[in-house]
């Protein structure tokens, strides 16, 4: 077996590996525990009442809802699967199961697309509730396209596993591209590699760098060129970003998927509002209203009936089979229309498996936020593609895994990342970040890439008057304490939250409330552990000792480091929280995951910290070091003093 087939093998034992893990965890958490520990766990809402039902864009039924219990955690995202229950008694149970896709959530409540023609009688209840359901379709699409890649078909295909994983060397062409004027040097020879690139090429650069704006021109240039083209993104707001952007610019595009997986914004670019909005479904709309008609007719006949009845009822079975073959033929005929007049196909990679793509090829297939995916679904849109482009940052966050024994043995390990390290040549760096101020992109430039960036001149201007650009205060003997949340496990640090909320309160007034309004500046509020991040939330919006804070409510967020991928923030506050005599740091220790949370802010970058429990850790003993250099570093004592 060659190392190629072995490491693709490898990978698929992996990848079942997590697959198991996954749906184990599920099971923990919804075969085994009562409705009041799903509900803890944020996998149930109960009870929640139906609030208003509208047909939607292509006939779904849309059906709003809110949650009587807002208190309770939640793990419900856009696009994922649910079912709704209900608890009332004289239903009998499986009866009052019905499955549905998220379209929005809110902390109130949802609005999901349900897989059904009209709402049972039996969630009008107001003892209704709903579960996140697993979602085993994903690992089947990627383990068929492991499969694929393992033992592929095509000659193309062979090829570009070996390129991408092997020994074979990747090709270029010679051709020159007119550099354009809306691009920096560095985004225009990204752009030329990818012009040149036969086989692969590889945009990559942190936050702030223009890898959007550096792939939209690339794309539309392949457009001009006449290629066709898919594009992809391991999640729904990344492919709808692109399918925005490049709307924007007149290129016909064409977004697969769920409509409930889908922003309302770009709605009118799927496959159900192109087949509404055509010509012809007019005439589809009465095919199927005349199907409607004749079958009612048809089932007005019962078993007691004599031959002419039999005969009547026969013909309009008839006639109804006859209409269905029409109308299948001219939805056949609209898509056709549609597809022909597309310039671009998107889809998230596991949505490339839609059976509207069928036996498609592609010229170029276009990969963002690559460094995200996992490597199984990945290769999905690939099985289409004659040449791939990746684009994303390495050196940001993995993709997020469930089993450790999976991610040790390599299954975090991205695609793009592969191709980096055994194929530099096909990568271009984006040198000129446009985010953040060069003091706060200093120690990330450094540590993360080789000192290859500039601040662009932009940045210069991204400041609050009269305050220091970085800041780490820190707590080192204060007695602050990290302890574990009974419930979830996780790590919080009361004293340290409180301190954060005294401080970024004091900061937002020395500022000027005023001014922080006028110009909508953000705040971020960042803590590496959701205990923390719970703990803060209700030092701020349920308590009433940060007033200043709750009423900038609007301008305020607080996450997790993962929740703030890919967003930006003009002050940014992070909470350390680790603090301990054992020096223990957790997955604190997970540089990538840092230096997510350290290119988040635009203006001004605050960590809280203990310095005797974090510096034990070379990376952070650099980062203080690196504070310290600046003038940014501080005690905690300072600020007791007062």
């Amino acid at each position: 077996m060659d190392k190629v087939t072995e490491e693709l093998k490898k990978g698929l034992k992996l990848l079942k590996q997590e697959w198991q893990e996954d749906l184990a965890q599920y099971k923990k958490k919804f075969l085994t525990t009562s409705l009041a520990d799903k509900k803890r766990e944020g996998i149930t809402w109960h009870p929640i009442q139906v609030k208003k039902v509208k047909i939607g864009m292509g006939e779904r039924l849309l059906v709003e809802i809110v949650r009587l219990d807002q208190s309770q955690n939640s793990s419900f995202q856009s696009g994922k699967s649910v079912a709704f229950f209900s608890t009332q008694e004289g239903y009998a149970q499986q009866d009052t199961r019905i499955n549905a896709v998220i379209n929005q959530v809110k902390k109130d409540g949802m609005i999901v697309t349900l897989q059904a023609d009209e709402l049972p009688e039996w969630m009008e209840s107001s003892r209704l509730g709903v579960d996140l359901l697993f979602d085993e379709a994903s690992y089947r699409e990627m383990e068929f396209a492991l499969k694929k890649v393992i033992s592929p078909e095509s000659q193309r295909l062979k090829e570009l596993r070996e390129i991408l994983l092997g020994d074979q060397q990747p090709h270029f062409s010679e051709k020159t591209r007119a550099k354009s004027p809306l691009l920096n040097d560095s985004q225009n020879q990204a752009c030329a590699k990818i012009a040149q690139a036969k086989d692969v090429a590889i945009i990559h650069g942190p936050p702030g760098t223009g890898k959007t704006t550096t792939l939209i021109q690339a794309i539309q240039e392949a457009v001009e060129a006449g290629r066709s083209i898919l594009v992809s993104a391991p999640s729904n707001a990344a492919v709808d970003l692109l399918v925005e952007k490049l709307t924007d610019l007149g290129i016909s595009t064409l977004r697969l998927g769920h409509p409930a997986r889908v922003e309302e914004k770009i709605l009118n670019q799927t496959l159900d509002a192109k087949t509404a909005y055509h010509e012809s479904y007019r005439d589809l709309k009465k095919l199927r209203k005349d199907i409607d008609h004749y079958l009612k007719l048809a089932k007005q006949y019962k078993r007691n009936f004599g031959p002419e009845e039999r005969r009547q009822r026969k013909l309009l079975f008839d006639e109804v089979g006859r209409i269905r073959e029409a109308a299948k033929h001219l939805e056949e005929y609209i898509s056709f229309d549609i597809f022909q007049k597309t310039q671009v196909f998107a889809s998230t990679l596991v949505g490339a498996s839609s059976h509207h793509l069928k036996g498609m090829v592609f010229d170029v297939v276009f990969i963002d936020e690559a460094a995200q995916g996992l490597e199984a679904a990945t290769w999905i849109p690939i099985l289409k593609a004659k040449k791939v482009v990746f684009a994303g940052d390495h050196l940001q966050l993995p993709p997020t895994i469930k089993s450790y024994h999976a991610a040790k043995e390599g299954l975090a390990m991205t695609l793009m990342e592969k191709v980096i390290q055994r194929k530099p040549q096909v990568a271009e760096l984006l040198q000129v970040q446009y985010r953040m101020k060069a003091e706060i992109m200093g120690f990330s430039n450094d540590y993360f890439y080789g000192g290859k960036l500039h601040a662009a001149e932009n940045t210069t201007q991204h400041f609050f008057e009269n305050e220091s650009v970085l800041e780490w205060i820190d707590t080192a003997g204060a007695g602050y304490t990290d302890r574990q949340e009974e419930e979830s496990l996780s790590t919080f640090n009361p004293e340290e939250a409180v301190f954060a909320c005294t401080y970024l309160n004091e900061g937002i007034k020395r500022i000027g409330l005023s001014k922080f309004k006028e110009n909508g500046w953000t705040i971020g509020l960042i803590a590496p552990y959701s205990a923390q991040v719970r703990y803060l939330r209700s030092l701020i919006f349920e308590s009433y000792d940060f007033p200043n804070l709750k009423a900038f409510a609007d301008l305020i967020t607080i996450d997790t480091v993962d929740g703030f991928q890919g967003q930006e923030r003009d002050l940014m506050l992070i909470s350390l929280t680790r603090s301990n005599e054992r020096g223990e740091i957790g997955f604190l220790a997970d540089e990538r995951r840092m230096n997510v949370a350290l290119t988040r802010a635009k203006r001004k970058l605050i960590l809280i910290g203990d310095s005797s429990t974090l510096a034990v850790h070379p990376f952070f003993d650099s980062l203080l070091g690196y504070f310290e250099e600046k003038g940014g570093y501080r005690s905690v004592w300072e600020f007791m003093a007062d």
